[in-house]
């Protein structure tokens, strides 16, 4: 796809999303073919970003996904070598986020999950016991039964410079604890291992994600927003380039419509990072499973040939009537 060259307020493109469908099939036949998407390695926006690319290739687009960590995803945007990002985590992400929008090139489309998450997660038996608040932690008793470690995902994430900015600044007495940061497989993998033993761990968790399904676990209090406002719950904001909102309303508008609960993207996490099933196939068993929610998602969507988009989806992924 050629990038176009014009710049783009964010007021125009909020202009573009906003303004009736009134575009016709030869307009619509000029918008980009391509939507390009950065996808990077966590179950939950793998199978959303594979549930969306179904969608568009349903409406006549072509969608290609690659694999990139989020700093080098915010960096792309700005240079227009993707057009789409489905997993602005913030605050988690909030600096990369705010450097970015300065630019003025990229466009926030909202929130696509509701009742996201961040923050320290226990097994239950840990929380029963007594452990229900991060305040917690700075307790010399509850410190050594969790061996003053904390389990994270790796090195660079958002939720690994939330960690060891916390333990850089004694936030909840963890100035002398350590840092087990290894991937989202290796922290589980420890996680999974104390549970059947029935030990004591304290792990970066959030949701949703599909912990939150096989792992009977709390989330402890977050007394001092170390994870975000109101206690660590989180946005995941749908991001494009300013050059995609104005060269693209129709497929623009899909993207702005794409909207879960953390219990759905729970789910599709599970089946496919857990059970192990390829994405795509999991991303269409929620399509199929879920017509009335993908009709609200193509409302006033087109194909790209300007025909109407709902019949067109049901058609191609054989998804039944609402």
């Amino acid at each position: 796809m050629k990038a176009l060259n014009r710049p783009v307020t964010l007021a125009l493109a909020g202009a573009l999303l906003a303004a009736p469908l009134a575009w016709s099939s030869a307009a619509l036949a000029e918008e980009p073919e391509q939507v390009r998407f950065s996808v990077p390695a966590w179950p939950g926006v793998t199978v959303k970003t594979a549930l969306a690319a179904q969608l568009l290739d349903a409406l006549g687009y072509q969608t290609r996904q690659q694999e990139l960590g989020s700093t080098i995803t915010y960096e792309a945007l700005t240079q227009r070598e993707l057009d789409a990002f489905l997993a602005a985590w913030l605050p988690a992400q909030q600096s990369m986020f705010d450097a970015t929008m300065e630019k003025g090139l990229i466009v926030d489309l909202g929130n696509n999950v509701e009742g996201a998450r961040l923050g320290f997660a226990v097994p239950s038996y840990v929380y029963d016991a007594g452990v229900t608040s991060a305040e917690d932690l700075a307790d010399e008793e509850i410190a050594e039964k969790l061996g003053r470690t904390v389990y994270s995902i790796e090195v660079g994430s958002g939720m690994s410079d939330t960690l060891n900015e916390a333990v850089e600044n004694d936030t909840y007495g963890l100035g002398d604890w350590d840092l087990s940061e290894t991937s989202t497989p290796g922290m589980l993998s420890a996680v999974d291992a104390a549970i059947n033993r029935e030990e004591w761990i304290v792990f970066a968790g959030w949701t949703p994600h599909w912990m939150n399904i096989e792992y009977d676990v709390e989330y402890l209090t977050d007394t001092q927003d170390m994870w975000g406002p109101d206690g660590g719950r989180s946005d995941v904001r749908t991001l494009v380039t300013s050059d995609f909102a104005e060269a693209a309303p129709n497929a623009t508008r899909l993207l702005d419509r794409l909207s879960f609960t953390a219990d759905d993207q729970s789910a599709m996490i599970r089946g496919f990072s857990y059970e192990e099933r390829e994405p795509e196939a999991v991303a269409l068993d929620w399509i199929r499973a879920n017509p009335g929610k993908v009709q609200a998602f193509l409302e006033g969507v087109t194909t790209r040939d300007g025909e109407p988009g709902w019949p067109a989806v049901q058609q191609v992924l054989e998804v039944p009537d609402a």
